[in-house]
């Protein structure tokens, strides 16, 4: 049975009861359908059809599904009644052949379940490869992030004090009507706050609580200005004047910026106010008028009806645990023995509180170059001050126009201020890098590299807005929109992904103040670009592949790495970008600039340089490739381990001598058709269904990597097909020999470090505390330590009791206190391991000696700078003793327990 609806009487079940009887009868194939033409089905599925006003072919099709791949899936993966799996394949089919005609909230109504149920319905009845094709998963992406923005919005819109059906209404007509992106939750949350100032402001200021009610300005609402009435319709209509206070009170109580929110109001919300006839309003705006508007532009979307969150229909009620996750309104403690429970953030808060550190972390910064990277600019053979500066303003209004175009109408403000924001991170970041490196005299003219430095830097802004998305995957339908995901970016600029790449790892490095989340986010570029945005047709990366290889492994500069070894490279930013060809080294016939050394990025040594950048990519290529593999393996074939290494020879095999199998293509393709052709020839039984079944439930996957796989150009299919005409056909011989008896010799298994980008220095701010936990190692006690063994624990001692004193704000004036630091804990341990041989206890801690310039000390004795760094070694170094006797007690009765 359906679940039972909360309200009953909405606006939404009587247009639904209109709609249903509003089927203009055509003829042809998409005639409503009659119970004569298919009598072969079910009749309560011919039922259920009549009521979605499905045409003839989506029946068909509809039931194809039903009898093909629905009908003799496991019971167990759904547990639905009839009506509502078949509802399923009736969504599927309408929106594969675009012949629905109710909206989603209609459709859901019929079928009795909710936009989440409904969702998750659809995606477990994806039992083989093509029972969803990509358009329909699309759909039901959007529809699903739609939902989930919304609700957060809702959720936050609830927990103002004052609610309105009408500010709701024509906020949901504002946001659809004027933003292209309408899953974009910053600036959705945006326009809901100058939706809230629209109506708090016409509302007496006795009716609003605190903080609101001292906000609201008496000045807000000036009476109308009088015309004469010769002139009185040829008068403009004013804009809506904007209450600053009750404005700005707005945003900082939810950590929004003001300047943005602005921006809003002054673009988008007041020409949706022009184009609605609101402009020139003095009082409330009728609800009529709004909820008209709202169910046309709804109906014409077809998606689901946002009004019904007002009357908590459970059509769009959120799944129990995610509602667990959505913090509710903290209280404020009454008393100071009150404890304020930390709670999960909001997905808006997080947003917000992402958004203020960045800005805090660019307050100090100009999106102009700095006075010392101006030095830097002049210090270069030709100024290039006025070429990047073109350059940056150019690429700025491509930004600005394609922001524009993805999130909406009069959005140019918003996306000027996003590109301010990562022109600010680009100068930063460069003048980093020439700091920390030192880089030639052409280091500011290379186009490619400044390209890809001020995108990097714009992905960082743009994944802190949007969160840390990606948009479409290799091979996706031209219909999938990408949205400002990764690799937006790349698109705007037409910047190859692999000259974007080049530029990850030397950002995250010169970046300090970079976020954890946003290192991660950058990683997952990366990844995305190894797996197959550097793998494109146009792919600058295959030029440099075939020409090492046409220069053959004798003309590299040094052997390659192994597989078992880490990659080491000394290679700048800049080097990356500098092409052989274009960098002749210097003849005598052209010497170089006054004051210039001798160029060491010289043609050859240039192509040495690539080499180790092909080698760096290539060697991520393969841990990466290995890793996904190893995780793959461990849900399939455990059972048969010596497999693993020939299914990654097979792989490394591909990858390093039949990459054209890449282009255009995807890696996991390629380790998907590996797994499933050395299960082959090996007799394993193993099925490519099982194999896509278990690739689509591991994380960070995407469905059209094995739903439209590249055949031949332009052609697109299942990855079962590429296997039979591609994989199979190109790699025959060599999968063959894994079958004889005098198999090829197997690859090493890839080394696989930590990530890169985890060794580099953190600053630990003095603001933070420091918490040091005791050393887990084990049970090797001072009793039983080796010289070697205690000197590097004294070495990690030393250590620690250097970040406490950092942390805590102690300087240190000269080397004698370090000195000072060993020796106290090399005397400390050794006193420990005495009084454990039974010798004589040592002195106390309290009068530790230290050698100075022949003389003995005790504290108190010092000047009073050193005496507060000798007391507070002498404290941690006495609770250190103490744990230590205590471990070892603790041991000691545990080996020989009492009788």
């Amino acid at each position: 049975m359906p679940p039972k609806k909360r309200s009953s009487g909405t606006p939404q079940k009587k247009v639904l009861k209109g709609n249903m009887k509003s089927g203009s009868p055509d003829s042809g194939e998409n005639a409503v359908l009659s119970s004569e033409r298919h009598k072969d089905k079910e009749p309560e599925f011919v039922s259920l059809s009549e009521e979605l006003q499905a045409t003839n072919p989506i029946c068909d099709h509809a039931w194809r599904i039903w009898e093909r791949e629905i009908r003799s899936m496991d019971k167990a993966n759904v547990r639905l009644p009839l009506i509502q799996q078949w509802g399923a394949c009736l969504f599927i089919a309408g929106m594969e052949l675009d012949g629905l005609s109710l909206t989603f909230t209609q459709f859901l109504k019929l079928v009795g379940l909710s936009v989440k149920q409904f969702i998750s319905l659809v995606r477990k009845m994806d039992v083989n490869v093509d029972t969803i094709s990509p358009k329909v998963n699309t759909a039901l992406k959007r529809l699903e992030n739609k939902y989930d923005v919304t609700l957060a919005l809702y959720q936050r819109f609830v927990k103002r004090t004052e609610l309105w059906e009408s500010s709701w209404t024509m906020f949901l007509l504002a946001k659809g009507t004027f933003l292209q992106m309408e899953d974009d939750l910053v600036i959705a949350f945006q326009l809901l706050l100058c939706v809230l100032e629209f109506f708090a402001k016409r509302f007496t200021p006795s009716l609003l609580q605190s903080p609101y009610s001292e906000s609201v300005s008496s000045s807000t609402l000036s009476p109308p200005t009088r015309t004469s009435r010769r002139n009185q319709g040829k008068a403009k209509t004013r804009p809506p004047e904007m209450d600053v206070q009750l404005l700005e009170t707005l945003c900082k109580e939810s950590d929004c910026s003001v300047d943005e929110v602005k921006n809003v109001y002054q673009t988008t919300f007041c020409a949706f106010l022009d184009s609605v006839g609101l402009s020139g309003l003095q009082g409330l705006p009728p609800l009529e008028t709004l909820s008209k508007q709202y169910e046309e532009l709804y109906h014409k979307n077809k998606d689901f009806d946002a009004r019904l969150f007002l009357v908590d229909d459970e059509m769009l009620s959120p799944n129990k645990t995610e509602v667990s996750k959505v913090e509710m309104t903290p209280r404020k403690n009454l008393s100071g023995d009150d404890v304020a429970i930390p709670v999960p953030q909001t997905p808006i808060r997080a947003a917000m509180n992402s958004i203020q550190q960045l800005r805090v972390d660019l307050t100090s910064v100009s999106d102009q170059p700095s006075s010392n990277l101006v030095v830097y600019y002049k210090n270069c053979t030709v100024d290039p001050s006025e070429e990047i500066r073109k350059r940056v303003e150019e690429l700025g209004q491509v930004f600005i126009k394609r922001f524009a175009q993805a999130v909406g109408q009069h959005c140019e403000g918003l996306g000027r201020k996003r590109f301010n924001l990562g022109a600010q991170l680009y100068y930063k970041v460069m003048e980093s890098m020439l700091k920390s490196v030192s880089l030639n005299k052409t280091f500011n003219h290379i186009i490619t590299f400044h390209t890809s430095l001020l995108a990097c830097a714009l992905e960082v802004v743009m994944a802190t807005y949007v969160g840390k998305c990606f948009g479409r995957s290799l091979g996706a339908s031209d219909s999938v929109e990408t949205d400002l995901c990764f690799p937006w970016i790349l698109d705007v600029f037409q910047l190859p992904a692999f000259d974007f790449y080049k530029v990850i790892e030397s950002f995250i490095k010169a970046e300090p103040t970079l976020k954890h989340d946003m290192m991660k986010h950058l990683e997952q570029c990366e990844h995305v670009i190894m797996e197959s945005l550097a793998w494109k047709a146009d792919s600058p990366l295959f030029d440099l592949l075939k020409q090492s290889r046409e220069e053959g492994p004798g003309e590299q500069a040094e052997p390659p790495a192994t597989l078992n070894q880490p990659l080491h490279h000394n290679h700048t930013a800049a080097d990356l970008y500098l092409s052989p060809v274009r960098q002749p080294p210097a003849t005598e016939s052209e010497p170089l600039a006054p004051g210039t050394k001798a160029l060491r990025s010289n043609s050859l040594s240039l192509f040495y340089k690539k080499c180790r950048l092909n080698q760096s990519l290539q060697f991520k290529l393969y841990r990466m490739a290995y890793l996904r593999l190893k995780t793959l393996f461990s849900h399939l074939l455990t059972s048969h381990p010596e497999l693993e290494p020939i299914i990654w020879t097979l792989l490394q095999h591909t990858l390093q001598n039949e990459y054209e199998l890449m282009r255009d293509r995807h890696l996991d393709q390629l380790i998907m058709s590996a797994m499933y052709a050395i299960c082959k020839v090996k007799n394993v039984d193993l099925r490519f269904k099982t194999i896509v079944t278990t690739y689509k439930e591991m994380p960070n996957t995407n469905q059209e990597t094995f739903k439209r796989v590249l055949i031949r150009e332009g052609q697109y299919d299942s990855i079962i097909v590429f296997y039979n005409l591609v994989f199979m056909q190109k790699l025959k011989t060599n999968i063959l020999q894994y079958s004889s008896p005098r198999p090829p010799p197997l690859s090493p298994i890839p080394r696989i470090p930590c990530s890169p980008y985890k060794n580099s220095p953190l600053r630990v701010p003095g603001s933070n505390n420091v918490y040091v936990s005791p050393l887990k190692s084990s049970r090797m006690s001072p009793v039983v330590m080796t010289p070697r063994s205690r000197s590097t624990n004294c070495v990690y001692v030393s250590f620690v009791l250097i970040v406490i004193l950092i942390s805590i704000g102690e300087s240190f004036g000269s080397a004698d206190k370090f000195q000072k630091i060993n020796e106290m804990v090399s005397s400390t341990d050794w006193s420990l391991k005495r009084r454990l041989d039974g010798g004589s206890a040592p002195k106390p801690l309290k009068r530790l000696r230290f050698d100075m310039d022949g003389q003995d000390e005790t504290d108190g004795s010092k000047s009073s700078g050193e005496s507060t760094l000798i007391q507070k070694l002498a404290e941690m170094s006495s609770t250190r003793t103490r744990m230590q006797e205590q471990k070892l007690k603790e041991e000691s009765v545990k080996e020989h327990p009492e009788p």
